[in-house]
């Protein structure tokens, strides 16, 4: 599993501006389909709002990608 450490400069960010950051997703449509699919985790729960505010501490898993936020 690859792991990313993604730096935040705010309080906050939502996850589907996440995925699109870092390119996991091409689009908001399609991040917004990867989390109606069930493919997000969030500190190993599944995450089912689009607009989740990911915080500082909050690991993310998709696909084979390991999302740490620091």
């Amino acid at each position: 599993m690859e792991k990313i450490e993604f730096k935040l400069d705010s309080e906050y960010i939502e996850l589907i501006k996440l995925l699109k950051l870092l390119s996991i997703a091409e689009s908001g449509a399609q991040a917004k389909q990867m989390v109606d699919n069930g493919e997000v985790v969030r500190n190993g729960e599944l995450e089912s709002r689009k607009r989740a505010k990911l915080i500082k501490g909050d690991v993310i898993e998709i696909f084979d990608l390991l999302i740490e936020i620091q």
